[in-house]
């Protein structure tokens, strides 16, 4: 670092992101393979966010929270994908700093506030299956509304203020970062200046945006756990853990990878694949939303099959009753 201040004080105008790999034999087939994630991502959340508004089945505060998680993932995807698609296929890995801070900036704000919303749509789970009485006045609309509008404005302040720190710093040649999108490590590696304020704020942003959440979340859960292993009948224990059972599989893909990329300790073999563990935390988790909640949701099924019927007659709507009948069994 005090060989870059002293010998190099250009400042960067672009940052090179060296990517996943530099092999060139496999860039067609990474961009094949992100290409498809992110059509499939898309696909998935819009149509969920779609089945969510239009059947008034789902009208519930369960849903509310899925649509909304849907949309953040769309918005998600949508940060990172098509630049990496753009690089991969071009070859062309350069991004102008202002573009770099922006990508920082909603990743940041997006990845905050799904943190915030997951565990949202823990304690609605914890509320349905701990209070069942309780659950119609704790979870009324202005509850749930209020629930997600805390989620988003949590994300939305907390990537605000790292980001007025992080536009602050000066960055300086060399300009590549080691990663396949701007986040926050690899870019403040680059910073020719004093960077210890920035660094303590965001740590404890973070925390509070990682941490709090997750506490609460898992705290929901072992409640959940409790109460279900109290349920004297085998049926009744497996249709209340049906009903959080997709999300709980969201959860643990989600905080499993994060745990992974910003938590474990870097020695020398987990630093080579950190890349890799990235990518399960950024470009998997919103595939999985979907297929998680598609697949393993009886009343997101009903709903597609309405709209298979609707737009491709009723041939669709059978073999998509058949494929649950099979899930059940």
């Amino acid at each position: 670092m005090e060989e870059r201040k002293a010998g190099n004080q250009t400042s960067a105008r672009e940052f090179v992101l060296l990517g996943i790999s530099n092999a060139p034999e496999v860039q067609f087939l990474l961009f094949l393979l992100f290409l498809v994630i992110y059509v499939v991502t898309m696909t998935g959340n819009i149509l969920i966010v779609l089945l969510v508004v239009a059947n008034r089945h789902l009208h519930t505060p369960m849903y509310f929270f899925l649509g909304n998680l849907s949309c953040l993932e769309t918005c998600y995807s949508s940060t990172i994908l098509p630049q990496l698609l753009a690089g991969l296929l071009t070859g062309d890995r350069t991004i102008s700093v202002p573009g770099c801070l922006t990508q920082l900036y909603f990743f940041g704000f997006l990845a905050a506030s799904e943190c915030y919303l997951l565990a949202a749509m823990s304690y609605d789970r914890y509320v349905a299956i701990c209070k069942p009485l309780h659950y119609a006045v704790r979870m009324k609309a202005r509850n749930c509304l209020l629930l997600v509008a805390g989620s988003w404005t949590g994300g939305f302040l907390g990537s605000t203020i790292m980001m007025a720190l992080v536009s602050q710093l000066r960055f300086c040649a060399p300009n590549e970062i080691d990663h396949f999108f701007c986040d926050f490590t690899p870019l403040i590696q680059l910073s020719c200046g004093d960077t210890s304020l920035t660094t303590w704020v965001t740590l404890i942003l973070s925390s509070i945006e990682t941490l709090a959440p997750f506490l609460l979340t898992m705290t929901s859960y072992a409640c959940i756990v409790v109460t279900i292993l109290r349920i004297p009948s085998t049926s009744g224990r497996q249709k209340a853990f049906s009903t959080c059972s997709s999300h709980l599989t969201v959860v643990t893909v989600f905080y499993g990878t994060i745990i992974m990329v910003y938590v474990v300790p870097k020695n020398r073999t987990l630093r080579e694949l950190n890349k890799v563990f990235s990518v399960f935390y950024t470009l998997l988790t919103p595939l999985v939303n979907p297929l998680v909640y598609s697949l393993r949701n009886r009343e997101v099924k009903e709903a597609l099959g309405k709209v298979l019927h609707t737009f491709f007659g009723p041939n669709c709507q059978q073999k998509l009753h058949r494929s649950q009948r099979g899930t059940a069994s």
